[in-house]
């Protein structure tokens, strides 16, 4: 029963959790520009990441390491600095983002520039931070987060033509816009296979204490979990694809977006997109201003844990005191969200290979996972997602230009 629950809760909190400023902004791009043919990098990002995270949960609750403690123990502090630094820069501009998606989402509710929400909505994440615990910060705003099912719906209530969306499963380049139409998916994979959710996830099995028998919970969350996550971000494309491509909305900014379930749920569309977007941007900046504070204690080898009160573990707290202090800059300074947003996920998957390929190594030590290493299909996923990995990075730069 006990296993069950947390399978139970670890499904819910992937759906509600899946939906961040990333995924939103480039599912939305993704449909007004190209309707359903950018499908396909959903699902590719889903598989990947589903992947990833079995691997790095199993690696927690079989050898109680973190990713980037058992790096550092295995390559070095020296060979630790390169994916530490890398990933700092990518989680600060991630979660920037995230801070202004939340602070414009309550622009758009309330008519109130984003510019005096951004410190109120700051403070008010570093609160959850400060008095809150792993597990009421994890369950708690992802359960709330629910409410981006609403697109599932909205897609549903739309119709589609379901011929033309399994055509987008498959990867096809269009006559025109090629370089935005690369752009966009390389946008897509780096917000399905964030750096951060690799380092998080086993972060927080070590901060609920998984063991062995964890290890199929582990496999169920990872699989269904994340894959009817990604049927969410699928049904932004779908809606943006049958309400805004037609009418011209290219989503540039969410000023724009936010029209897009207001054909399925009439005006109470525009406040559910708002509800989502802020929800959703709340739930990643508590995660990406806890990834910071981990990754940062775990390679510099310091206590760490959000359940241990900051007085105990005043370093750990105060990295994401300052985290978030930084993350307020970009919105203060006027730098639209969604533009930040679209920048952060393509410069996200600079940051994949430093992460993603030491793990060819730690998923086959037996030091580590003991008789749970890698098997055959284990190491053909991981490979391919380091060959993906280094192809998204070497794409990065040149589809921000084509893009732009």
């Amino acid at each position: 029963m006990k296993n069950l629950l947390k399978v139970g809760l670890g499904i819910l909190t992937s759906i509600g959790g899946f939906l961040e400023v990333g995924s939103l902004g480039t599912a939305l791009q993704a449909g007004a520009s190209f309707r359903y043919s950018l499908l396909w990098s959903v699902v590719v990002g889903t598989i990947c990441i589903a992947f990833l995270v079995e691997m790095t949960g199993r690696l927690a609750a079989v050898s109680h390491h973190t990713v980037v403690d058992a790096m550092r123990k295995r390559f070095g502090f020296p060979m630790q600095a390169w994916p530490l630094g890398a990933q700092i820069v990518v989680d600060l501009l991630v979660l920037a983002s995230e801070v202004g998606g939340a602070s414009l989402a309550l622009e758009l509710a309330t008519g109130i520039s984003i510019r005096v929400w951004v410190v109120p909505v700051t403070l008010f994440i570093w609160a959850l931070l400060w008095f809150g615990t792993f597990g009421t910060i994890e369950n708690g705003v992802a359960v709330l987060g629910l409410v981006t099912l609403c697109f599932v719906l909205g897609a549903i209530w739309l119709h589609p033509d379901w011929h033309a969306v399994r055509a987008g499963l498959l990867p096809q380049l269009p006559a025109a816009d090629r370089g935005e139409y690369v752009y966009l998916a390389v946008g897509i994979l780096g917000a399905s296979i964030s750096p951060y959710l690799v380092t998080f996830y086993s972060s927080g099995a070590i901060e609920e204490e998984w063991k062995t028998s964890d290890l199929m919970p582990n496999r169920i969350v990872a699989g269904i979990g994340m894959s009817f996550g990604s049927v969410v971000a699928m049904a932004v494309v779908v809606v943006a694809a049958l309400v805004l491509a037609p009418r011209g909305i290219r989503a540039d900014s969410y000023q724009q977006a936010a029209t897009a379930l207001s054909l399925p749920f009439g005006h109470w569309g525009f406040r559910l997109f708002c509800v989502s977007l802020g929800i959703g941007c709340v739930g990643a900046a508590l995660e990406l201003a806890l990834d910071v504070s981990y990754i940062i204690a775990q390679t510099l080898g310091w206590e760490w844990g959000e359940n241990k009160r900051p007085a105990e573990e005043a370093r750990f707290a105060i990295v994401y005191t300052g985290a978030l202090l930084l993350a307020t800059l970009p919105s203060l300074a006027g730098i639209d969200p969604l533009k930040l947003t679209m920048f952060s996920m393509a410069v996200t998957v600079l940051a994949l290979p430093f992460v993603v390929g030491p793990l060819i190594v730690l998923m086959n030590d037996k030091q580590y996972l003991k008789n749970h290493t890698n098997g055959v299909i284990g190491n053909v996923a991981v490979v391919t997602i380091v060959v993906v990995a280094f192809a998204l990075a070497a794409l990065a730069v040149p589809a921000q230009l084509m893009g732009s």
